[in-house]
């Protein structure tokens, strides 16, 4: 099969990688956003996908406007049989209609739930308990296109966003593969969604400041939910602190005399134990890893070691000085 992929973000790699060492198929051509500035110095950069197609000796079209007739002109002389896309942003319909078999998806999530830009992290902040993968094909209307494979895993206890995008992005590979082997076979028939949507919008920094007075359950799946970035966050001593994992702890769990504590208040900081539990609207949080602003990213342990963190303080969802 002759293929162009599309994809821009580090989820994209692994199936790109299992593409080209597959053997099974030829990839024409690699499209990813054009280069960026990043970092402190503000350098220009290229995707993740840009640097391993370079790498992989494969030609790369980063164009700024997918409409472009220059870009679209590009694309027709591949003569491509098929397009793969993997976390890049939305083809008009010149794009995805334009090779013979179509415009393929690999979407984090087992659709129709979690349509969207963030299904990852919908999932963790929702209480999932399974999630998954769908290769699908590509319609005006973002992510209702027909089904083609399906494959669902487990999310894990205490899985932050990033640990499972990294396990969804493998198995996605593997899945996506096996889509492209089907349809080339003619083993695979396209089925429309079935059951309820659900929304996954893109995620913000401001879902990340953290109410304490909500219930312990909630705290901790949004403190997952948003690892690593955007990240939940609240201020210690006018102190930004991201929050990257936590559990929850039932109201029944903890100590009948902090029950009446405050939200956000400290009950219980043991550096020698390495618990951390701040008082929720309901229940406790303990917060497992957490990063002061400018540190990286710490256990609650060592975090308790170095900044002193006394039962009784308070961590408050803004600076006092805003």
């Amino acid at each position: 099969m002759r293929i162009i992929f599309f994809g821009s973000a580090d989820f994209s790699v692994p199936s790109l990688d299992l593409l080209l060492t597959s053997g099974r198929h030829q990839v024409l051509a690699v499209v990813t956003a054009p280069d960026r500035p990043r970092g402190r110095g503000r350098r220009l950069k290229p995707t993740v996908v840009k640097e391993r197609a370079l790498e992989a000796g494969l030609p790369v079209l980063t164009p700024s406007e997918l409409q472009d007739e220059l870009f679209l002109s590009e694309l027709r002389s591949y003569k491509a049989d098929l397009f793969v896309v993997v976390a890049f942003r939305i083809l008009p319909v010149a794009v995805f209609t334009m090779p013979q078999m179509g415009t393929i998806n690999l979407h984090a999530s087992l659709l129709p739930k979690y349509r969207g830009a963030a299904p990852i992290q919908w999932a963790i902040i929702n209480g999932e308990t399974t999630t998954g993968v769908t290769t699908f094909f590509i319609q005006e209307k973002v992510d209702t296109g027909d089904i083609l494979l399906q494959r669902a895993t487990e999310i894990r206890p205490l899985e932050t966003a990033g640990e499972l995008r990294q396990r969804l992005a493998e198995l996605g590979a593997e899945l996506l593969l096996e889509t492209i082997d089907r349809l080339e076979e003619g083993s695979v028939k396209p089925s429309p969604q079935v059951g309820e949507p659900s929304r996954a919008p893109k995620v913000t920094r401001e879902m990340g400041q953290l109410d304490w007075s909500r219930p312990a359950v909630e705290l901790a799946r949004l403190i997952r939910g948003l690892a690593p970035e955007p990240a939940a966050f609240s201020y210690w001593k006018d102190r930004l602190i991201n929050f990257h994992r936590a559990a929850e702890i039932e109201e029944s769990e903890i100590p009948q005399e902090v029950r009446d504590a405050q939200p956000g208040t400290v009950v219980e900081a043991d550096a020698r134990k390495g618990k951390l539990l701040v008082k929720a609207g309901r229940g406790a949080v303990s917060i497992l890893e957490l990063q002061p602003a400018g540190k990286r990213v710490m256990k609650a342990a060592e975090f308790l070691r170095g900044y002193k963190l006394a039962k009784g303080e308070r961590f408050e969802p803004q600076p006092s000085d805003s």
